[in-house]
């Protein structure tokens, strides 16, 4: 029976290829060869093709049995060793068992390190429309987390230890992009104030107006992030993404990397898509009201139009931790190098720091109180 997933190896040594986005080349760190996408596209078509198909026909079988299951009133065989939401696959290379997250699109063989795809997950209507391959490798992503962390006292030692920055992995994120046009009717009322001495008297006219403003705003790929994983602060706060860059899917691109594939569906997303370009269809129309005084809103009347929608990966660099009990996420655009992040608090750097401060402070003081 074919494997359900797939590596991708050096065709010259065998060893793991990687993606290098500098080059736009898929590289084995081993023996130095270098390929195409193209390249290895071709040469792994049938093996992805062979491991889709297979992946999809357990996943109906099993499907099946549990419904058979259901309606006989029995409880379908599965294997306790698996968690729910979990699946186990054979890696190719070296045979050994890895149990993945069910969404998992893209990972790597701990024990013989090969990268390790699960194209079942991008089969059929689940494949994507374009990915936006990785620019900045990982030794980019750990330069700008240490420039994050410089010059901040506070941070816990343990935080920006050498060893807890390699941590730090390359993730293609499931995205939706929607385009769209809104139509905005906004009214305010509105003032002009002017003043003109006369005599003794300074003189003050308040002038109110009704204003009305109409207008379309056009909208083409807002972000949403498809995965339940991901803060959606996070994923909003990396933005924007060059666009332009954006290829025609591949699973190509992903050796070397991480990969989820969509968990919220287009129309869950739609919502968040929904809130953004109402906002900024106000804003924009709003903004054209000028020259008064004062302009406060009275009433509007919003009417948005989705129009096509596309599911794409897009590269980000994440490095998530514990600390004391609470959860910190670094999140890198992996195209642009933007960065977002919450930091700890050492609390004994905290009061160390307070009481190099505080000691000479006090000294002074009682210097000073002496002398008076």
């Amino acid at each position: 029976m074919p494997s359900k997933i797939t590596n991708y190896q050096c065709p010259a040594c065998t060893g793991p290829l990687r993606y290098d986005g500098a080059s736009g080349k898929l590289c084995c760190d081993f023996c130095g060869s270098s390929y195409t996408v193209k390249e290895i596209e071709a040469l792994y078509k049938d093996k992805l093709d062979q491991a889709a198909q297979a992946d999809v026909q357990q996943q109906a079988a099993q499907a099946a049995q549990a419904q058979q299951a259901e309606a006989a009133g029995e409880v379908s065989w599965s294997d306790d060793r698996i968690e729910e939401g979990m699946r186990a696959y054979n890696c190719p290379s070296c045979g050994a068992e890895l149990i993945c997250d069910e969404t998992t699109a893209a990972t790597s063989c701990p024990y013989c390190g090969n990268p390790t795809v699960v194209p079942g997950q991008f089969h059929g209507m689940l494949k994507p429309d374009y990915i936006l391959p990785f620019k900045l490798d990982k030794e980019a992503a750990k330069k700008a987390l240490r420039e994050y962390y410089k010059g901040k006292r506070l941070l816990p030692k343990a935080f920006s230890a050498e060893n807890h920055i390699e941590e730090i992995k390359g993730v293609y994120v499931p995205f939706w992009l929607f385009d769209g046009q809104g139509d905005a009717d906004l009214r305010f009322k509105a003032t002009k104030v002017t003043s003109h001495r006369s005599g003794d008297y300074q003189v003050t006219i308040t002038d109110h107006y009704d204003v009305r403003r109409a207008g379309t705003v056009d909208f083409s790929r807002i972000p949403v992030d498809g995965s339940r994983k991901m803060p959606d602060a996070h994923m909003d706060a990396i933005e924007p993404f060059d666009y332009r860059e954006l290829k025609p899917f591949s699973t190509a691109y992903m050796p070397g990397f991480l990969a989820e594939r969509y968990d919220v569906d287009m129309e869950e997303c739609s919502k968040r898509a929904k809130r953004r370009a109402s906002n900024t269809t106000e804003q924009i129309v709003a903004s054209t009201v000028r020259g008064y005084s004062s302009a406060t809103p009275v009433g509007k009347n919003l009417v948005l139009r989705r129009g096509a929608v596309k599911y794409v990966m897009l590269p980000v660099w994440l490095l998530s931790t514990r600390w004391n009990g609470q959860s910190f996420l670094f999140a890198m655009n992996g195209q642009t190098g933007k960065l977002v992040g919450d930091l700890p608090v050492s609390m004994a750097r905290y009061w160390g720091w307070f009481g190099a401060i505080a000691a000479p402070l006090a000294a002074i003081l009682a210097g000073l109180l002496f002398l008076l």
